[in-house]
């Protein structure tokens, strides 16, 4: 039997303390294999301080059976897979065929727009260059020569000074999927090259609208478009152009069997006028800083001609027959075919080879090796000169 006793007293503070002690508490009993030992333990006294005011008798709550632990569900399966994943956003961005660089992804879906330009000394400076993604450079009467300039993902506006069609530019073009060509006009037998080659014809005859002239400028000078007023032009169903170049990743030093440093080429055109490009190598602007006769060559804005890449195609000009106003022959350049090629790349000159099979194939670099030439990405001019008519140290 168990007797509790409950003593109060008082203190000199007024703070009650209470005494319990345990009477005659319940033996404990002890059982092993061989004996079986009772022992009654001794009386137990505990001094509390309680509350002023209660004092609470609590009797130990029974412990509950913990409920069994809640099965995990991995990601993806189970009730919580209700809400769909975040769905990435579509790509905004998408590489160049022409430079290797990003460009807008919607952009690059578009076709190209060829703009014939002119480079006589009174269309300088000219409007556009520095945005095309590849011009060519093409001799045509007396030495003078004319641009070629793609333009995919940048736009200029304006555009220009446009100038007249050449039998060398439907060789150039017919390769870049049904390419826009703007251009000022052509004699009855270039038209007739225009018309029946694959391209979209977006000549200043067909939509004068879409020109104007700079009446700063003399003529026949002074004629200029904008890119995307031309662009606008572009049929339902077209494509974007091939990739022109192999371009190698970033960072990458260029190379190639008989590659080699230069920081300076010079090529020319000949004939009863002097046309001279000259090429600097810049190692801060990655680029080639072309001088054009003895002068920095500036566009309109004062920005200098300073691609990534120059190619130096050594072609054949063969007579066509035909005459300009002044009675000047109008040659033509044999692209379609092959020959000898420099590649100016991250300064360095790498020698390689062209061939193009037919008007509608893409010209191919290739070293001695028949591998593709790299280029850097970036912008790339491509001088069409005669042979022997270029030198580099």
């Amino acid at each position: 039997m168990l007797v509790v006793l409950l003593l109060v007293s008082g203190s000199a503070c007024g703070t009650d303390f209470l005494r319990v002690e345990t009477v005659n508490p319940p033996p404990t009993t002890t059982t092993s294999t061989s004996t079986t030992t009772t022992t009654r333990p001794k009386p137990t006294t505990t001094t509390t301080r309680a509350s002023t005011s209660t004092t609470v008798t609590t009797k130990p709550k029974p412990k509950t059976a913990q409920p069994p632990p809640v099965p995990t569900t991995s990601p993806g399966f189970g009730p919580e897979s209700a809400v769909p994943p975040a769905v990435p956003a579509p790509p905004t961005m998408a590489a160049s065929p022409l430079t290797g660089l990003p460009m807008d992804i919607v952009r690059s879906k578009r076709p190209v727009l060829v703009v014939k330009i002119d480079n006589a000394p009174k269309a300088r400076p000219q409007i556009g260059l520095n945005q095309a993604d590849v011009v060519f450079e093409e001799g045509v009467e007396g030495g003078i020569t004319r641009f070629a300039a793609l333009f995919h993902s940048e736009e200029s506006k304006p555009v220009g000074p446009v100038r007249s069609a050449r039998s060398t530019d439907i060789k150039i073009v017919s390769a870049l999927h049904h390419p826009l060509f703007a251009y000022s006009g052509a004699n009855a037998l270039f038209k007739q090259y225009v018309a029946d080659a694959p391209l979209v014809d977006v000549g200043v005859d067909r939509y004068p609208d879409r020109y104007h002239r700079d009446n700063g400028r003399s003529s026949p000078y002074n004629l200029f478009s904008e890119t995307e007023q031309l662009l606008d032009l572009a049929p339902d169903g077209s494509v974007p152009p091939p990739p022109l170049f192999a371009f190698r990743p970033p960072g990458t030093a260029p190379s190639g069997p008989g590659a080699h440093a230069v920081t300076h080429a010079r090529v020319w055109w000949q004939a009863s006028k002097l046309t001279e490009a000259i090429w600097d190598w810049d190692v801060t602007a990655k680029g080639w800083r072309r001088t054009q006769n003895g002068e920095t060559h500036v566009d309109a804005a004062g920005r200098q001609v300073t691609p990534a890449n120059v190619v130096v195609q050594f072609v054949s000009y063969h007579d066509t027959g035909l005459v300009d106003s002044s009675g000047t022959s109008v040659p033509e350049a044999d692209v379609v075919g092959e020959g000898d090629a420099w590649v100016l790349t991250g300064g360095m000159l790498i020698p390689c080879h062209w061939s193009k099979p037919s008007n509608t194939e893409v010209t191919r670099y290739t070293d001695a090796t028949g591998a593709e030439v790299h280029l850097a990405r970036g912008k790339t001019w491509v001088e069409l000169v005669p042979p022997n008519q270029g030198e580099a140290s």
